[in-house]
């Protein structure tokens, strides 16, 4: 059979019966529009991740709480949500002791309801030093950051990321001054920092910011830290400054063989490979939860096609009987599913893209649409029609020609 008598009898199927057509493309076109759509939510989280951790440069060092392993060059770090292994002694002590550091910004993060003149928020908060902001590169857009004075005085004062002053005030509306209430304490607004964007995610402009001394008296009642920011001279010292600071935490943990150490520390790599491993496995799942709908779509196209094949039994009988083989009734079959799911496969792609703009549009989610999930798109739908339209195609080619010639 001619390439072009195939394209043409494909054509003429298809049109023939334009309802039933449509509405099994659309089936393809939600499957397809959706894992687009939620790759990129996926991929644009990695993005901003990775945008973000590389904005620190090159020489900063992140302390965490709890033991760190590799697994399948992975990290995979054990304990860490709970605990309580650093503390804000280990901090002065990596400050006072270990050469060639610039600066060191313990953090106390914890996450609580937060209200104001009756608008609630629930958002992170960041109990941090006057050196926080150098080191994590934060701008302040309003106001003043937390200064030294602040600390000493466990002064109950606060710096808002612009998304939870937008939320609790209004949008671009001057907080400076206004009370707000964490955890049944109040506190002075005396900054807002500037927009950074980002996911939803963890966003860096959804949060709160207090001395860390007040944080840890107010909020968590312990010296406890959740990480220690360190940012080595230069470059060219990082090795040496993580090597001291191991040693150092070693050694006043108490802990003698470096494979037990209840600490980890993780440099500008490590931060994006385990970022980028989180990014990964959601991406993943985000995009397994959207192909659900494609397999449904998929069985709609073998259900049409079986339907096909009995409408059109004397049809494939009369063609038998005039010479064609088993491979021109496949071909013919599966053109017409792989068809189907190409045209389904072009307008879910325009769609899932359209969508990926929206949800960056109108959120504050980031979301990228990359080639190759285009490409990945275009080869499942192709797959698609190709693995659901091969049984029903397969068995119009076995008809008995006899057979089918007398179907009624």
């Amino acid at each position: 059979m001619l390439y072009q008598d195939l394209l043409a009898e494909t054509f003429f199927s298809l049109s023939s019966n334009k309802s039933r057509s449509a509405l099994t493309i659309l089936g393809i076109v939600i499957g397809i529009s959706s894992v687009i759509a939620m790759i990129s939510v996926g991929q644009g989280a990695s993005k901003d991740i990775s945008d973000r951790i590389s904005s620190l440069g090159t020489n900063l060092l992140v302390v965490m709480p709890g033991s760190q392993r590799q697994t399948g060059g992975n990290i995979v770090r054990s304990g860490s949500g709970s605990a309580t292994s650093l503390t804000l002694e280990d901090s002065n002590a990596i400050k006072a002791s270990v050469p060639s550091i610039m600066a060191v910004a313990p953090t106390i993060s914890s996450r609580k309801q937060v209200t104001s003149k009756g608008q609630n928020t629930n958002t992170s908060i960041y109990g941090i030093d006057d050196q926080y902001f150098i080191v994590k590169s934060v701008d302040l857009a309003q106001g003043i950051g937390i200064t030294t004075a602040q600390v000493s005085a466990r002064a109950k004062v606060a710096v808002l990321g612009p998304t939870t002053r937008d939320d609790l005030f209004g949008v671009d509306a001057d907080a400076i001054g206004s009370k707000i209430r964490i955890w049944s304490q109040e506190y002075t607004v005396v900054g807002v920092t500037a927009a950074k964007g980002g996911t939803g995610f963890g966003s860096s402009d959804d949060l709160i910011y207090i001395p860390i001394s007040t944080a840890a008296q107010y909020l968590t009642g312990s010296q406890s830290v959740s990480n220690i920011n360190v940012e080595a001279a230069s470059a060219k010292d990082m090795a040496m400054v993580q090597a001291g600071v191991q040693a150092l935490l070693l050694e006043r943990h108490h802990i003698a063989d470096s494979l037990s150490a209840d600490f980890s520390i993780l440099n500008q790599e490590d931060l994006l490979s385990s970022a980028s491993s989180v990014a990964g496995t959601m991406t993943l799942l985000l995009g397994a939860i959207a192909g659900i709908s494609l397999i449904v779509g998929g069985i709609g196209i073998m259900n049409m096609m079986l339907t096909t094949v009995t409408e059109r039994t004397r049809e494939i009988g009369l063609r038998k009987s005039l010479g064609a083989n088993a491979s021109d009734i496949v071909a013919q079959f599966l053109a017409e599913s792989v068809s189907l799911t190409f045209i389904g496969g072009v307008i879910g792609i325009a769609l899932g893209w359209s969508a990926a703009y929206a949800i960056h549009y109108f959120s504050s989610l980031t979301t990228a649409v990359t080639w190759s999930s285009v490409l990945l798109a275009v080869s499942i739908s192709a797959l698609v029609g190709i693995v659901f339209g091969y049984y029903p195609a397969k068995r119009a080619a076995k008809l008995d020609p006899i057979e089918a010639l007398r179907y009624q």
